[in-house]
């Protein structure tokens, strides 16, 4: 197998890499801001409140992945009387059923963060005379990040390979690319492609978060 045969087979793959970054950067740019009003309805004073964001993130984080997106767009539309105003397209459906997803994982990822941070730092600020949003946004929020962020860089890593899952709903990625070009020349050589492109992907990914970290780091 020369190496112009090899190209031929990376194009299309590279086709699909184009649908997993989109839908990477929807996802995280969504669910990451969505998480943290989970965060928050988690530690709200209101019990319902509590409830409702403790009964969410339990039932997203509780059933598969799989089966929120089959469920999104092949049982939300047969649903009665509402079911015709809940039909979304493939990459719309594959959309809402990652934020959704991930905005649970990252409400416990903010949840823990916060746990970490001293209570007495939120008297300080008390003392020093700042507002709660203040304290929030300048003592709380990168202390929070900081704590956070290896976990999250591990959840966004996870997303990039989950990726994958976007052939229960049609949707070609990469490795829908990669099982027609396998069964199309009987050659393993399209894995071992599809592999090298998710790994590349997740080693910017890393260079990514490593820097982030360096600069949220305190001496």
């Amino acid at each position: 197998m020369n190496l112009e045969h090899i190209w031929k087979l990376t194009q299309p793959l590279l086709m699909g890499a184009q649908t997993t970054i989109l839908l990477f950067l929807i996802v995280i740019l969504l669910s990451l801001p969505l998480g943290f009003v989970f965060t928050a309805m988690v530690r709200s004073r209101f019990r319902v409140v509590r409830l409702i964001g403790n009964a969410y993130i339990n039932l997203m984080r509780g059933t598969p992945l799989l089966l929120q997106l089959f469920f999104i767009y092949f049982g939300l539309p047969i649903l009665p009387v509402i079911g015709p105003y809940l039909k979304f397209g493939r990459f719309t459906a594959a959309c809402i059923g990652f934020v959704l997803n991930y905005a649970a994982y990252f409400a416990e990822i903010y949840r823990g963060g916060l746990l970490a941070i001293d209570k007495g730092q939120y008297e300080a600020c008390k003392v020093l005379g700042l507002s709660k949003a203040q304290t929030t946004l300048k003592v709380i929020l990168p202390q929070m990040i900081r704590v956070a962020l290896p976990s999250l860089a591990n959840e966004s890593i996870t997303l990039v390979k989950d990726t994958s899952l976007l052939y229960a709903v049609s949707v070609p990625e990469v490795l829908h690319y990669a099982k027609l070009a396998v069964s199309r020349e009987m050659t393993t050589v399209p894995f071992i492609l599809a592999a090298i492109i998710y790994l590349l992907m997740v080693l910017l990914l890393t260079f990514f978060f490593r820097k982030v970290e360096k600069k949220f780091s305190f001496k």
